[in-house]
């Protein structure tokens, strides 16, 4: 019987060995990052693009694959930390880029294709009315200001452990250090990195997912204080954390009941977890929904939006959003591909279905190798985590084996299958994926655990 010392025994070898041959693997791509290193920070445009030993540099990617500088080939399951699920370059997306192109790429005026996309968002979500920005991080910072200016409160509650970009205000117990968290039931507000302003700090209230007791104590200690609770219905930074039965209904109403707004923060779950996203799979109705990734199928956008009576203060001039290139007709072109002809219902099905099918077959190598894990999914996204139990928290996630989710992210790298490289991620089964796809992908985890529990 293989015991927990084998396996991290085992694992350090995976890694170790692994991690040589995908040094032999790259050279090209470690040369272009030397050279990026110079006139650019870690050799990278944002921090999430580096990963060790170096980031494989791409040349281009089509469908469900990716090739890097030194002609290797992958299947991307990372696709753009999930804002592929139109896969790379679709033709519909391209034919509806072109078509753009040679009218214009900003007007910085209204288009009509921006209404099209509105529209449609409105029929999926929650939404009555939307505004567009560039990116998640500013979707959740506008949402956020515009709760505050509807209650007329500062101070903001979040979850430990889920990230919803990189303002300020959010940037807070995102990935806290096991020694600065404090105690479980109310956790310490951390600062993500150096920077964030204590008065800034002093505005978030911390609080643990699937507890909604926790909750209530929070909104108790501050009376009349709190604006927006603001969560991801199912956190994606950690693996994929499935809520408790009851738990995001519980929210909304311990929120309201205390006058502050609930804010789903649907960047990453989106049109992955379902058509009309994770409000619509679990039948709960936020006050504000923030989108991006994808929504726009690879191109940079952001959306926000809410009841009408909420976005009605950006009409009556009381909160100011604005954006050079906010619904400009190239990302609404876009857009509009991507939800109208390319992730329709029908296509997510498919997806899902090949994820169900990724997801099962894993399960099924684990419980028969006996290994410490289990697979977790959500629509057309998936994870395997590195824990017998299941995991309902940041807590919990922290006390996963990550040393074994490494060694397995290495050797799944160097057989051609591209996973998140963050080990907090999941992968993604895009609308372009195939069914030889998803074999790979089984035969190659196979090998992997094969190997482990060898």
């Amino acid at each position: 019987m293989t015991t927990a010392i084998d396996l991290r025994t085992r694992s350090i070898a995976i890694t170790e060995r692994e991690q040589q041959r995908y040094c032999e693997l790259t050279p090209t791509s470690q040369r272009a990052n030397a050279r990026a290193r110079k006139v650019l920070p870690m050799g990278v445009a944002s921090n999430f693009q580096f990963f060790e030993p170096a980031p494989v540099v791409v040349e281009r990617a089509s469908g469900s694959s990716m090739w890097d500088l030194d002609g290797n080939h992958f299947i991307d399951y990372n696709m753009g930390y999930g804002s592929l699920l139109a896969g790379h370059s679709h033709p519909l997306m391209v034919q509806a880029i072109q078509r753009q192109l040679p009218l214009g790429t900003l007007y910085v005026t209204p288009n009509e294709t921006m209404v099209d996309v509105a529209e449609e968002l409105t029929r999926r979500f929650p939404m009555d009315m939307v505004r567009f920005t560039n990116s998640g991080t500013e979707a959740t910072m506008d949402a956020l200001r515009l709760a505050r200016a509807y209650t007329g409160r500062d101070k903001i509650i979040k979850v430990e452990g889920c990230y919803h970009g990189h303002h300020d205000l959010v940037m807070v117990s995102s990935k806290p250090p096991v020694e600065l968290m404090g105690p479980a039931y109310a956790p310490d507000p951390v600062p993500m990195y150096g920077g964030i302003a204590g008065s800034t700090i002093d505005e978030v209230v911390v609080v643990p997912y699937n507890d909604p007791d926790a909750l209530e104590r929070a909104f108790a200690s501050h009376p009349g204080q709190i604006a927006a609770f603001i969560l991801e219905p199912v956190p994606e930074n950690m693996g994929i954390v499935l809520p408790d039965d009851g738990y995001l209904g519980a929210v909304v109403e311990i929120a309201h009941r205390h006058g502050a707004l609930v804010i789903f923060d649907e960047v990453k779950t989106g049109i992955t977890s379902h058509p009309r996203g994770a409000s619509g799979a679990y039948g709960v109705i936020p006050d504000l929904v923030c989108l991006a990734k994808s929504v726009g199928g690879g191109v940079p956008v952001g959306v926000f939006g809410g009841r009408a009576e909420i976005m009605d203060l950006i009409t009556r001039g009381v909160v100011a959003q604005q954006g050079t290139f906010n619904g400009s007709p190239l990302v609404m072109a876009a857009a509009r591909a991507v939800l109208t002809e390319i992730c329709t219902e029908a296509a997510w099905a498919e997806a899902k279905a090949r994820n169900d099918r990724l997801l099962a077959a894993c399960q099924d190598i684990i419980d028969a190798s006996g290994l410490p894990a289990h697979t977790v999914g959500l629509g057309a996204k998936g994870c395997i985590t590195y824990s017998a139990e299941r995991v309902r928290n940041y807590r919990d996630y922290k006390a996963t084996d990550f040393q074994m989710a490494y060694a397995h992210w290495i050797f799944m790298m160097t057989h051609g299958i591209f996973l998140p490289p963050g080990l907090d991620e999941q992968w993604l089964i895009s609308v372009q994926h195939t069914e030889a796809d998803i074999d790979r992908h089984i035969e190659v985890f196979a090998d992997f655990v094969a190997d482990l529990t060898a």
